[in-house]
């Protein structure tokens, strides 16, 4: 007896594993590798050798010429890596991932950038600079940093605390090469070809997360200065003294290229300071006559240390709801930047020891995630914290695009307990932390690059940056307009070009525990069993007769409801008999893999014509 299955097709992913989120002056940190429980080791799905086809070979560039690529980051929202490439070697900034709907990519955990040119020449690469510690710059490191070599990281010391704090879930790898750096600082990297040490500066920048830097990479024709996320803090459109301190002095040296943030350019003007936004929160938590639940990112590390201070300072205890909340303030502990007096922070069971408006309560979830506290809260599924008519919320953070429908279900279960709801749109609650056109114009001015490069974001955010500049008088020529891979050069300073070829861009995926390129096929049919389910034709079939044994067996799910289904199984059963039977009638020998075939491609059309409907038809014919 043999057994003809049908043609390989992906299946359906099992359970998801959850997704982690973590979602002043520099300290020296002790590099002690810390392990934690030990997951499955990742799996590799093509990156362990490089294919012919895959490789680009570029000729060596010459001691007057850089090369800028781009592998992630200038096409979407996240997963930002960028190379620089000089004689003395490759220069890194930023290792991160991005999330992806169930909608564009069903079962995928994380997509990365795509790191084969870097495998391709990983002995030339001489440091990997992270700009700060959002996920969507330090996310891919655990599955990038030893496919590339392992090069040392630099970086301030909040974002060596997190990265090492992500390390201790990838117990396996070898330990990461930590150096913490000061902005304002400098590292001399030694040459890979012998030549002088590569000097790269870092400066301070403003954003949502303490210890964001800057990067400016000298290089013999001038530097190629790196911005990091960033925005201005500023007072009613003019850049505070320290802004103006810390930007005029990047300006005083020659910079070929400024590298500069693009998250927010499709905003004009100035963006909300921070400021503003303390000053509106210290009001609402002053004057809350019962709780407060603040809904925030917990990766805003400033906001989330000004709201318990204020609440210190205000007598109120502060309830912490989401483990990337407790893990972010624990890491700010560890790395002493905030220390809460003792008691301030409290347990979600000690909340009735206190009166309703001595309670302050931050929670993950403001992007309506249905397993987030906030949602939990909302729908009644959390433990210990019921609303009350008495509760105000405050959603302390703007709507990322594509979370909108999430939000709105969170705001509406929000309003089914007559709460008060202050939003951003509704008060000063939430400022960004990327810069408007003003504030990237005025950067750009102060720099004075001869050439300029939006990056981080989608091409409509990078193309309403140039076109900012572009409206300011900066020449449109001098304005580079990336896409991930693309292979930019400037000889002798002055002479930009781009190169025909590219480096491989395609993004790869973490799929539960293996890494791999972003298999069309695979994506195409879960997203088909995602919509119309499965079809499974189950038939033995005399291989001397060709006619079938019995009856087919049919299983079907996420295609219809069986028992309002009947018939049409039955119609289906009969159509699978005469096709089978009709195709194999004198065929000897008896080709099970045609008559599959055939088989699908009939059925197909067949449910097709009845149901509107294309489920995945899988048949399997057992020839006996």
């Amino acid at each position: 007896m043999k057994t003809v299955p049908s043609k390989p097709h992906s299946r359906p992913s099992g359970p998801r594993r959850p997704r982690g989120k973590n979602g002043g002056g520099s300290k020296r940190f002790n590099n002690r590798h810390v392990r934690g429980p030990s997951p499955k080791p990742l799996r590799t799905s093509g990156m362990a050798t490089l294919k012919e086809t895959e490789l680009v070979t570029l000729p060596p560039i010459d001691a007057d010429t850089i090369r800028i690529i781009p592998l992630g980051g200038v096409e979407e929202v996240g997963r930002n890596m960028l190379a620089v490439e000089i004689p003395e070697g490759i220069i890194i900034s930023d290792a991160g991932f991005q999330f992806m709907s169930e909608e564009e990519a069903p079962g995928i955990d994380y997509v990365l950038p795509n790191t084969r040119y870097l495998e391709a020449n990983k002995d030339r690469i001489l440091a990997l600079f992270i700009t700060h510690g959002h996920l969507d710059h330090i996310g891919g490191i655990p599955y990038l940093i030893d496919r590339i070599g392992n090069p040392p990281i630099y970086t301030q010391y909040l974002t060596s605390l997190m990265i090492k704090k992500r390390q201790e879930e990838f117990p396996h790898l070898p330990e990461i090469q930590m150096n913490v750096v000061d902005a304002g600082g400098r590292v001399q990297l030694m040459a890979k070809n012998g030549g002088n040490p590569v000097t790269v500066k870092t400066f301070p920048v403003t954003h949502s997360i303490p210890d964001s830097m800057g990067l400016s990479i000298a290089t013999k024709h001038g530097n190629v200065v790196i911005s990091g996320d960033l925005k201005l803090e500023h007072v009613d459109g003019e850049p505070t003294d320290e802004e103006k301190k810390v930007w005029g002095g990047i300006g005083k040296e020659k910079n070929i290229l400024f590298v500069v943030d693009s998250t927010n350019a499709e905003r004009d003007g100035f963006s909300i300071p921070e400021t503003r936004v303390y000053k509106t929160l210290e009001e609402i938590i002053s004057q809350a006559q019962g709780r407060l639940i603040i809904g925030l990112f917990a990766s805003n590390f400033h906001r989330m240390i000004h709201i318990i201070e204020t609440a210190e300072k205000l007598g109120k205890k502060v309830v912490t709801e989401g483990r990337s909340v407790k893990t972010n303030i624990e890491i700010s502990e560890r790395g002493d930047f905030f220390k809460p007096k003792p008691g301030t922070i409290i347990p979600a069971e000690q909340i009735c020891d206190y009166a309703p408006d001595k309670i302050v309560i931050i929670a993950t979830g403001a992007q309506g995630e249905e397993q987030a506290a906030l949602m939990r809260i909302a729908t009644g599924r959390h433990k210990t914290i019921k609303f009350t008519q008495r509760d105000t919320i405050v959603l302390s953070s703007s709507v990322i695009p594509g979370n909108e429908v999430s939000v709105q279900k969170l705001k509406d279960n929000l309003y089914r307990h007559g709460l008060n709801i202050v939003h951003y749109r509704s008060s000063d609650v939430h400022s960004t932390g990327h810069g408007n056109t003003g504030e990237l114009v005025w950067m750009r001015e102060q720099v004075k690059p001869t050439f300029m490069m939006p990056a981080y974001g989608f091409h409509s955010m990078i193309r309403c940056h140039a076109n900012a500049h572009i409206k300011s008088g900066y020449p449109k020529e001098n304005i580079i307009l990336p896409d991930n891979g693309m292979i930019i050069e400037i000889k002798n300073g002055t002479e930009l070009s781009i190169r025909k070829d590219r480096v491989p861009s395609g993004p790869m995926m973490v799929d539960g525990f293996s890494i791999g390129d972003m298999q069309e096929i695979v994506i195409r049919d879960r997203q088909s069993l995602a919509k119309d389910g499965m079809f499974v034709i189950i038939a033995t079939v005399n291989i001397r007769t060709g006619q079938l044994k019995k009856s087919p067996d049919i299983i079907s799910r996420g295609f219809v409801y069986i028992r309002e289904s009947q018939s049409l199984f039955s119609e289906t059963r009969v159509l699978i008999k005469k096709t089978v039977e009709d195709l194999t009638q004198g065929m000897n020998p008896i080709d099970l893999e045609y008559v599959k075939n055939n088989l699908t491609d009939t059925v197909e059309r067949y449910l097709l014509q009845k149901t509107s409907k294309r489920p995945m038809v899988i048949p399997v014919l057992i020839g006996v």
